[in-house]
């Protein structure tokens, strides 16, 4: 399952959402902001206490803000 973790003010989780929907990738998405253990969540994967958009599959791996050729290779898409 992939997992986006966002906030709601962010134009890049919006970009993000609308590219994988345009993908047919199903995703469960976590707004940081009003989900307090999402985003400890997000930031033990990451390292980084507000860090969006974030895009993972495992947990482990993980992209970084809207970066379609890591997000590409990380979904095999």
């Amino acid at each position: 399952m992939v997992k986006i973790y966002t906030m709601e003010s962010c134009p890049y989780c919006a970009k993000l959402k609308r590219y994988l929907k345009s993908k047919d990738v199903e995703f469960e998405e976590f707004d940081i902001e009003k989900d307090p253990a999402a985003r400890e969540v997000c930031k033990k994967m990451t390292g980084i206490e507000w860090a969006v958009p974030v895009t993972t599959i495992d947990g482990e791996n993980f992209v970084i803000d809207f970066d379609k050729p890591e997000i590409d290779k990380l979904l095999c898409l």
